[in-house]
């Protein structure tokens, strides 16, 4: 069980990373582009998802997430939205995480397996957090386990990798503020269409 959930834990801890190295790479104002290359090298060397196959950088598009009657939205023209592949030993995940450019909100979800068109797979991480305000610095909901066995969501994809298309599709997925057994969780829904640019 441990197991499981350190690994379900590492594949959103890998998300997560990855686009806040996009997104530092995509937010010139914050860094030279030149002193961003070398760092950007070596996490991506060392973390070994950002520049292989099958992650994507969105030019283009818009990743919309609702709970709690409040609809966030990501726009890839000025967020930062990743669509990344991580391999980890035998263990295959895909998923989608962002950060606006502010750097106050990110999310993140993921599901086992390999990303492909018309697949309709079972979420196995994700995790939303952002800053509220000054006495309230940070809200964060996370998966919760207690929503039942085979209840943690879907991620759907309707199209991927094709021609200027990222991916599209919608997920639905379960969220709680703390990870105790009778804390209230959310159902939490979500599109997204990515394109390259």
């Amino acid at each position: 069980m441990n197991g499981i959930r350190f690994t379900k834990w590492f594949a959103i801890y890998a998300l997560l990373i990855s686009v806040v190295v996009s997104s530092c790479q995509k937010d010139e104002s914050v860094k030279d582009m030149e002193t961003t290359k070398p760092v950007t090298a070596a996490d991506s060397t060392a973390l070994g998802i950002i520049n292989t196959p099958g992650n994507f950088l969105a030019g283009k598009g818009v990743l919309k997430i609702t709970i709690e009657d409040s609809t966030y939205t990501f726009d890839a023209g000025t967020d930062s939205i990743a669509f990344i592949n991580v391999h980890n030993s035998d263990n295959k995940y895909f998923g989608i995480t962002a950060i606006n450019k502010a750097h106050t909100m990110s999310f993140g979800i993921s599901s086992e397996g390999l990303a492909s068109a018309s697949i309709n797979s079972k979420v196995a991480g994700s995790q939303f957090l952002f800053t509220v305000d000054e006495k309230k610095p940070l809200l964060q909901y996370t998966l919760t386990k207690f929503v039942g066995k085979d209840d943690s969501g879907k991620i759907t994809i309707d199209k991927y990798n094709k021609d200027n298309m990222i991916a599209k599709g919608t997920f639905f997925t379960f969220l709680a503020k703390d990870d105790k057994e009778n804390s209230p969780f959310y159902r939490v829904e979500g599109s997204f269409e990515l394109q390259l640019k």
